[in-house]
């Protein structure tokens, strides 16, 4: 059982309003979703939900959060099995293509929330725009350590095929889509690692 950053376990009835608002917040919507339904599916009381989030937003934050903290536990698996860049590349792109894949996907769980929170104030925009610059970062200093030139556009240049990918793979064949995302990561670092000098 996971604990949290104070080295506490979280309660049960907030894993269960956690899990209840991940699983409906992210196969619905977060608008189209009312805490009372929340509250009724991980049965737990009105006043118990009220103890661990103050309100909806923020348990759409730490809905975010619980998203973030997962992609950010594949990416630093990656990066612990030592891989040279390129194959930590691949790595990564193979968890988003496994993603892609997986039962019940439905998009960017990120995209679909700024996609409800257009206001860049929101702090639920905020934690999306968070995330989405960590990710960006990561694939920078990836992209950078096989050749510094041209990686910051290299990396907004991978970001984009996962946003696409991420996006069609819920629209089409995502066996499919997974294997065309492939070959474009594999293209962009073939032509990154081509830059190198000899």
């Amino acid at each position: 059982m996971a604990r949290s950053e104070s080295g506490v376990r979280p309660s049960e009835a907030r894993q269960r309003l956690l899990a209840t608002a991940t699983r409906v917040f992210y196969g619905e919507g977060i608008h189209s979703v009312g805490v009372d339904r929340i509250i009724a599916e991980a049965k737990v009381t009105r006043a118990t939900f009220y103890r661990h989030f103050p309100g909806k937003e923020d348990l759409v934050l730490a809905y975010l959060q619980a998203a973030d903290q997962a992609i950010r536990d594949q990416v630093d698996a990656a990066s612990a099995a030592a891989l040279p860049a390129p194959d930590a590349l691949r790595a990564v792109a193979e968890s988003i293509a496994g993603d892609i894949q997986s039962a019940g996907f439905r998009g960017c769980a990120f995209l679909n929330a700024v996609a409800e929170y257009p206001d860049p104030d929101h702090p639920v925009h905020q934690a999306v725009l968070a995330h989405r610059q960590w990710f960006l970062d990561t694939i920078n200093t990836l992209l950078a350590s096989i050749d510094e030139t041209g990686a910051e556009s290299a990396a907004r240049h991978f970001v984009m095929l996962r946003d696409g990918a991420m996006a069609a793979g819920c629209l089409f064949d995502p066996a499919l889509i997974s294997e065309t995302f492939r070959r474009g990561v594999e293209e962009l670092i073939r032509t990154h690692a081509a830059r190198r000098p000899a």
